[in-house]
């Protein structure tokens, strides 16, 4: 089937708008379930006697009844979110934080986020870059030390964030356990200057070898070298408590086992029990992009993923991104705005997560996936949308509760599984 743009959508590329790919989802693309005049206006306010708020967004909508179904089969443990123009319009919570104390997930609840939380890279850079602190087309070494000639010299801050750095470095050790946060810088450090050139920086979209997050790990010391202070305590001062995401940060192991707002990560094991990743730390993940992963043993996570957030912190943090708290519009642009091409007709890179023109509308926002945990955010700027989907379990049809977001936000409509 040839794409279509007033037809339905096509499921195997949806994923260039709702970042996924960090989960290890099959891209999809998104084709409007009818299309619009070149002149029809993309707020549903500005068309008179119109309502915003579908009603498959609603509370006993059908976005609502699809998760509901989800979690009565438990087949989903965390937080959904729909919120227009700041204001809820739908929020669920479903399952245990932690078993053991018997502490349920709320719309409070931290959950880890994997890739997800990249995008706070993205804005830490570019705020730096606002400044005049930092350019976009610096190269590795006007910053950091330390690196083959090739990367000092060849790679910039631009290609780190799009994935086009060209660099590769060694698979992780994901069996080893972490004890300190100066542990985990010192095995940053290291890491990354064994990183190797196996491309020309900016040739295409190389960032998802094994060792890719490796580019990450050097724009967030680029991020160090120039503020002065941790990646960590950078994104907690400036964007974090900027935003007032006063529920998500970077928390340690301690944290995780102590804080009762932080949601444990169930991992599915082979016999299709779940087990508390943070409480046992010898036990791994069957992620097939991370075999035998565990996030507990990474004492706190880094630029490449592993960030904390709550649901409504998202809204804010996609708040503060619409009026100007994080970044000026132009480089609140800059940040959304498509780089490269993407893996779909309408779907494009940005710094650090895909944006899409989905039903007419954009859509930024990005997916994640770990050990026990699974997150994707959404936001829709034309219409003043923010999707949240937070989890505690790693088994869950994340994909497929995207799928469901995007029709009951745009109302575009989808081709079935294995369609187009």
């Amino acid at each position: 089937m040839n794409p279509d743009p007033a037809r339905g959508v096509d499921r195997r590329r949806l994923l260039g708008w709702g970042g996924l790919a960090a989960a290890g989802v099959p891209l999809l693309g998104a084709r409007a379930a009818q299309a619009a005049p070149p002149d029809a206006p993309t707020d549903p306010d500005a068309r008179p006697g119109h309502d915003p708020i579908p009603p498959a967004t609603r509370p006993g909508g059908a976005y609502d009844r699809y998760v509901a179904e989800l979690a009565a089969r438990d087949r989903f443990s965390g937080v959904v979110l729909l919120a227009h123009r700041g204001r809820t319009v739908l929020s669920r919570s479903y399952g245990m934080a932690d078993r053991e104390r018997g502490i349920r997930n709320h719309e409070g609840t931290a959950f880890t986020l994997s890739s997800a939380s990249q995008p706070f890279l993205a804005v830490a850079v570019l705020q730096l870059v606002q400044q005049g602190r930092l350019a976009l087309s610096d190269t590795v070494g006007t910053h950091l030390t330390g690196f083959a000639p090739e990367i000092a010299e060849r790679v910039t801050v631009h290609h780190l964030l799009t994935g086009t750095s060209g660099l590769d470095a060694p698979m992780p050790d994901w069996r080893r356990v972490f004890h300190s946060r100066e542990e985990v810088r010192e095995h940053q450090r290291d890491w990354t200057r064994r990183a190797e050139l196996v491309a020309a920086p900016g040739s295409g979209d190389n960032g998802h070898r094994p060792g890719g997050g490796a580019a990450l790990a050097i724009a967030a010391q680029v991020v160090e070298a120039v503020s002065g202070t941790t990646f960590w305590d950078y994104l907690h001062r400036h964007v974090f408590a900027r935003c007032g995401m006063t529920g998500s940060a970077y928390y340690t192991r301690e944290q995780w086992l102590t804080d009762e707002h932080i949601a444990h990560p169930y991992m599915l094991q082979a016999d299709g029990s779940r087990v508390d990743a943070v409480r046992n730390l010898d036990k791994g993940s069957l992620n097939q992009h991370a075999p035998d992963r565990n996030p507990g043993r990474a004492f706190i996570g880094h630029a490449s993923g592993d960030g904390f957030a709550t649901a409504p912190d998202l809204v804010r943090f996609a708040n503060a991104l619409r009026d100007g708290t994080l970044l000026s519009k132009p480089y609140a642009d800059l940040f959304a705005g498509p780089k490269l091409p993407g893996h779909g007709p309408t779907s494009y890179e940005a710094y650090t997560m895909p944006v899409s023109i989905v039903g007419g509308q954009w859509v930024i926002g990005r997916g994640g996936g770990t050990g026990g945990g699974s997150a994707n955010w959404s936001v829709y700027p034309d219409t003043g949308w923010v999707g949240v989907v937070l989890s505690n379990y790693d088994d869950i049809p994340l994909l497929e509760i995207c799928v469901q977001e995007v029709q009951a936000v745009t109302g575009v409509t989808l081709d079935p599984p294995g369609g187009g």
